[in-house]
């Protein structure tokens, strides 16, 4: 677990994060989990940034859920997530603005702007929320937008594989000129489905306004 600020940060792979602070746990798009959190049900929140399967993955959801667990996620995921009975499901779309668990979200807008896997149309989204006194942003599934700069992070989670979501090079100056994150950079989005450590790395040369860390999957 790499700490930053009193925040934990694990990366479970892919687009994907486990998060403790203020005795909290949260998950972002839970995603071939590995072993060490197999039947930990031990989520006090899960965010979910869209509906394909690498984001939205029942199988997942089903080892870390619990009684307790409230799911928040983009409208479009809703009617899936009814059958695993969480304690709560928030359907967000951009703009929302609320506090759970203690936990003050931000819902933002995750889009394609030259490609057509996530359109703007779907309200796929992304998240800002603060825990120990950080903004953390999780992109969602994205490529470099306007909104960007409204975030106004001290961590950012960016993806940077190419394909379906920005490019290492894309990735790199969207932090930049937009997200401009105060403490750290994380990229995600690659090892998994497409992708590469290679990917990583380029980012993590090419960002200049903040430290990056490489994390190893857990």
């Amino acid at each position: 677990m790499f700490d930053c600020g009193g925040i934990g940060l694990e990366w479970t792979g892919h687009d994907g994060f486990r998060i403790i602070a203020d005795d909290k746990i949260i998950y972002i798009d839970p995603f071939q989990l590995g072993s060490k959190h197999k039947k930990s049900n031990d989520a006090d929140v899960i965010f979910i940034s869209h509906n394909h399967f690498d984001h939205l993955s029942m199988e997942d959801l089903q080892k870390v859920l619990s009684k307790k667990t409230a799911i928040v996620a983009a409208q479009e995921c809703v009617n899936q997530l009814k059958i695993i009975s969480p304690a709560e499901i928030r359907g967000v779309a951009p703009g929302d603005k609320f506090n759970i668990h203690g936990i003050e979200v931000e819902v933002v807008p995750a889009y394609n702007t030259n490609k057509t896997f996530h359109p703007k149309r779907d309200d796929k989204v992304g998240f800002v929320f603060t825990m120990s006194e950080l903004r953390i942003y999780h992109t969602g599934d994205t490529d470099e937008i306007s909104e960007m700069i409204n975030t106004n992070p001290d961590i950012a989670l960016v993806p940077v594989s190419g394909t379906y979501v920005m490019t290492a090079e894309e990735a790199a100056h969207s932090v930049n000129e937009k997200i401009r994150p105060r403490k750290l950079a994380i990229p995600m989005h690659y090892g998994s489905i497409v992708g590469s450590e290679k990917d990583a790395a380029k980012f993590k040369e090419l960002v200049k306004v903040c430290p990056v860390q490489i994390l190893t999957r857990d």
